[in-house]
């Protein structure tokens, strides 16, 4: 989208039962669109039927480094490699509005092919407050998108990544949360291949209720070795 040009957005009312309903809404620049949602709304509705799987075990985020505190300190390295110094040259330069730490930051940084699994502390910066819930999904919308893809490059550090888009983000959200307190942010990346990735991610409150539950598939295209001659 382009931040200079107003948004038309086309709301659909698809269906409108006693318990759910779902809204269609299409984004529209210069006559052509450039999102497409589909938002499911449910009454607060009790049931026996509940289950969740179990927070993953991580250091309290009192006890990590930010973002910003571990980027100075690798780029302090003089042994760190170029690539890694431009691309963190570059995640410094953005005003990113929400607060990160990561949980195990020395295998963001590793040359060798890592795991596809992230685990990070996240939240917004500054105060939302006790508003309206609709307000604190927005943000986390927002925060989930955050290094969701990049999970899917762990195992392929040696390629040079040349396009990187999504396609498409679904969540799901479970139970009330405040988007400016700590939340564990869980990714996992389940599959990649024919020049895709898919990845599942779950925010965890602190105090171990699973709040969000999101899964994205993207576009990611690296720059192909050229072939070696036979001759």
């Amino acid at each position: 989208g382009d931040p200079k040009v107003p948004v038309l957005y086309e709301v659909e009312r698809t269906r409108t039962g006693k318990s759910f309903s779902v809204r269609s809404v299409k984004a529209i620049q210069h006559g052509k669109p450039i999102l497409i949602c589909q938002a499911s709304f449910q009454r607060e509705q009790d049931s026996p039927v509940r289950h969740q799987f179990c927070m993953p075990a991580a250091p309290p985020p009192e006890e990590l480094l930010t973002q910003e505190e571990l980027i100075s300190t690798f780029l302090q390295n003089p042994n760190l490699a170029e690539r890694y110094r431009k691309q963190l040259n570059k995640i410094e330069a953005k005003d990113v509005p929400i607060d990160i730490k990561p949980v195990n930051p020395p295998g963001m940084l590793c040359s060798e092919a890592q795991e596809p699994k992230l685990l990070f502390w996240v939240r917004a910066r500054g105060y939302i407050g006790e508003c309206d819930s609709k307000v604190h999904c927005c943000v986390a919308a927002y925060i989930s998108d955050y290094a969701f893809l990049g999970t899917a490059l762990l195992p392929h550090r040696q390629h040079d990544v040349k396009f990187m888009v999504s396609l498409d983000h679904s969540m799901w959200f479970h139970a009330p949360f405040r988007a400016d307190h700590w939340m564990l942010y869980e990714c996992e990346s389940p599959w990649a291949g024919g020049s895709r990735a898919l990845v599942h991610g779950r925010l965890w409150r602190r105090d171990g209720v699973l709040a969000v539950t999101c899964a994205q598939e993207g576009v990611i295209r690296v720059a192909q070795k050229p072939e070696q001659s036979k001759l």
